[in-house]
């Protein structure tokens, strides 16, 4: 367990010859961009830490990106993956996620106008959960979704539901990596994921309680695909606060709208 673990991205060895290869300002800012892929909203102090370098550099990377719309920073001085790297990554997604992308995004746009909130659609790969499909919300406080959008698998309603229905070889390979601290309610102990994960399988959907991001919450439901497996999550998330009659039709509304993408990728 840590509250400030340096992404995968940054571990991964690079050899003495690829070494000699590589443009270390390069190498800098894609370090930078790992630690902003698992710690969105990163402060520069946060950002100083986990890449070892001198705030100064750290700076000059940030305001860089920022010129070039990689990097965004809020009012409270947060930093967060641009517009313009999400677009990049959203022409990067998988074939076949592309296309249950396309299936899914008629259902995603009538939720999103029926209810005024944001829904999103995401998939499992091997770095992680990965948004690939979106449908804004109108609503007061709707919560912005993006497209290629990374998630961390153990906090939030879709990572959960996910790696609940992960292979078992999978689920342990996500548990031999760090689990990182987003709030008081994310789940680092791998026994506690596990037993969540298994409460998930039973009910058939997930709930984010706050656990990435304070004032968060989410519904996520599974979508499953011709060969009987989960293809994709549906998640819809809200702010802590709406009130429980409508928290309860957003649960629904997130479950029913999954069955009808699996209905039509089955079909």
């Amino acid at each position: 367990m840590s509250t400030l673990q340096a992404p995968t991205m940054l571990a991964a060895p690079i050899s003495e010859a690829g070494s000699r290869h590589t443009i270390p300002v390069i190498d800098r800012m894609m370090d930078l961009l790992a630690v902003l892929e698992e710690r969105p909203g990163a402060s520069i102090t946060v950002l100083t830490a986990a890449l070892g370098l001198p705030r100064t550099t750290v700076y000059r990377i940030v305001n860089t990106l920022q010129v070039h719309a990689m990097v965004r920073r809020d009012g409270g001085g947060g930093y967060w993956l641009g517009r313009r790297l999400v677009s990049l990554a959203a022409q990067a997604v998988d074939e076949g996620d592309a296309a249950i992308a396309d299936v899914a995004q008629p259902f995603l746009d009538k939720v999103a106008s029926d209810l005024g909130n944001s829904v999103k659609l995401s998939v499992l790969d091997a770095e992680g959960v990965l948004v690939v499909a979106v449908a804004q919300g109108k609503r007061d406080y709707a919560l912005t979704v993006t497209v290629g959008q990374r998630m961390p698998i153990h906090a939030g309603a879709a990572g959960k539901l996910l790696f609940a229905h992960a292979p078992r070889e999978q689920q342990e390979l996500w548990l031999s990596r760090p689990l990182n601290v987003f709030t008081s309610r994310t789940i680092t102990e791998p026994k506690r994921l596990l037993a969540e994960a298994s409460r998930i399988r039973r009910v058939g959907w997930a709930q984010d309680r706050g656990e990435s991001a304070p004032s968060i919450f989410a519904f996520a439901a599974p979508v499953w695909d011709r060969g009987g497996k989960v293809a994709a999550a549906l998640s819809l998330p809200f702010i802590l606060g709406t009130e429980a009659g409508r928290v309860e039709a957003l649960k629904t509304a997130t479950i029913d709208t999954a069955w009808q993408i699996s209905a039509a990728l089955q079909a």
